[in-house]
Parts: structure tokens; C-alpha cells; sequence
């Protein structure tokens, strides 16, 4: 099928990596819907409906949406996501909860709603947005890992599902980039006192400074057109920083004692 003809819905894209993912994607010629809790006006290279993932309703208005006007979706790009930083025991259950239901059933709810519509269609590509985290745990940050430990779950379960409808799912993983994380970062109310609290604050500063210094989102971008182009996509993509890639390779290579030890050094864990 021809790029012209292709339509694609990607979450999350009024800003960070959404908002570069549509626009690369919309450049190639694809027919792009980008999403957002809010309405918000068209962008040059895509159109932009509302759509609140934590919302059943508004992700099957949004989708009905885009199947009315385009008769199919080619493509999902399931992108919407936020973090919550604080210590697992500092981090309440409806803090949590807001967590996975914006990262994990959030993305679960988009998927379950535009599968049908790919299903008729005999074909259909869908990119989960997961993380670097998703790899690695992340001190204090420990409930923004395990919503993406379960994305990168569900999609292994996903591509078993989907393969004889012939329809691919990946999961990209990014590392630290240059985007709007690092200010959207929600910090649990009970983070900033208590027995972590000097500790979190160390650890909080290094992933700051991660961010600030990471990557380009078109390198994400880049990654992204590769994978859709692509016969035969593999399961997961890594994508950031050298120094960050390598760390999975490690931690794959190495027993967990030595690897916790790099990752203590890194976060500043004494």
C-alpha cells in the first residue's frame, strides 16, 4: 500500500516525542490523526482530535472519529504516557494506579478499539512507546518502570495474537531525550519529607540532568519511519544514547550484584 493511502493515529501528540512522531509521519505522506486530552487546532502536517486514553468513551469517539473519515486505520503510534517520581512506599495506590492507567490501560484501550478495524482490514502496524525504563528498573521511579515492564508484555502476548491477522507490534524504547518529560514529571505528594527524602532529591537531580542532556526526538522519529518500512520488524527497539543502550546490553551480561552496583553509582545511591 502506498504511503498516500495509509492513515495513522498516534496518542499523545500535542507535544515531545507525539508531536515529532506526527509530523515526521505526515511529512512521508501519510494521512495523520494526533491526539489530545484537549481540543486543539491542526498542526501543518497532521490533524489533531480530542481523545483522553484514560477514557473509554473518548478513545471510541475519537477512533470512530478517523474510521469515518478515512474508512481505516493503518497504523497506531501509542505514544500518551506520563511519570510519577517518589519512592514505591512514599507513592499512594491511586497515585499508581493514575500511573498504569494512563500508560499501560491507557495504551490497552486504544489497542482494543482500532484492532477490530485492523483485523478487517488484514493488516495494521502498532508501536508502543515504551522506555528504556521498561528494561531497567529506575530507583524512584519504580512505578513509571513497571508500567512499562507491562507495555513491553503485552506487546511480546500482542505480536503471538495479532500475527494471523497479519498486523506487527513492536515495542520502541527510548532513552533520555530532549523533550517536554522532564517538566510534565508528576512527583508524589510524599515524596519531598520522610526516610527517602534526601535520597530521592540526589537521585531526581541525575535524572534531570539525563534529560537535558539527551538525545534529538528525530533520532525517535527516524526509528519509527525505519521500523514501519520494515518486511519483518523485530520485537523491541532501543533508541537514545550510547551510554544508555549499553546499559541494557549489561545488564544482560552481567549478574544482577554488578549491575545494581553501576546503576547505585549512576543514581547516586550510597
Amino acid at each position: 500500500m502506498s504511503r498516500s493511502s495509509q492513515v495513522a493515529l498516534v496518542t499523545g501528540a500535542s507535544s515531545g516525542f507525539g508531536k515529532v512522531i506526527a509530523e515526521r509521519l505526515g511529512r512521508t505522506g501519510i494521512t495523520v490523526y494526533g491526539t489530545s486530552r484537549s481540543r486543539r487546532a491542526d498542526e501543518p502536517a497532521y490533524r489533531m482530535i480530542p481523545m483522553d486514553v484514560g477514557d473509554e468513551t473518548s478513545v471510541r469517539e475519537a477512533v470512530a472519529t478517523v474510521v469515518d473519515r478515512e474508512s481505516r486505520i493503518d497504523i497506531l503510534v501509542n505514544n500518551a504516557g506520563m511519570g510519577i517520581a517518589g519512592a514505591v512506599e512514599d507513592t499512594t495506590i491511586s497515585e499508581a494506579q493514575r500511573q498504569f492507567d494512563t500508560n499501560f490501560f491507557g495504551a490497552v484501550r486504544v489497542i482494543q478499539v482500532v484492532l477490530p478495524h485492523m483485523r478487517g482490514q488484514g493488516s495494521g502496524s502498532i508501536i508502543n512507546i515504551g522506555s528504556i525504563a521498561g528494561q531497567i528498573g529506575t530507583p524512584f521511579q519504580g512505578f513509571y518502570s513497571a508500567s512499562k515492564f507491562a507495555l513491553e508484555g503485552l506487546t511480546e502476548a500482542l505480536r503471538l495474537e495479532l500475527r494471523p491477522f497479519g498486523i506487527d507490534v513492536v515495542v520502541i524504547e527510548p532513552g533520555d531525550f530532549k523533550t517536554g518529560f522532564t517538566d510534565s514529571r508528576v512527583v508524589a505528594e510524599a515524596a519531598s519529607d520522610g526516610a527517602y527524602a534526601e535520597q530521592f532529591n540526589k537521585t531526581l537531580d541525575v535524572y534531570v540532568r539525563d534529560e537535558i542532556s539527551g538525545a534529538d526526538p528525530e533520532l525517535l522519529a527516524d526509528l519509527v519511519e525505519r521500523v514501519l518500512r520494515s518486511r519483518s520488524p523485530k520485537v523491541r527497539y532501543l533508541v537514545g544514547m550510547f551510554g544508555q543502550k549499553a546499559a541494557v546490553m549489561l545488564k544482560r551480561m552481567t549478574g544482577s550484584r554488578t549491575f545494581e552496583a553501576v546503576m547505585r553509582k549512576h543514581c547516586r545511591i550510597e
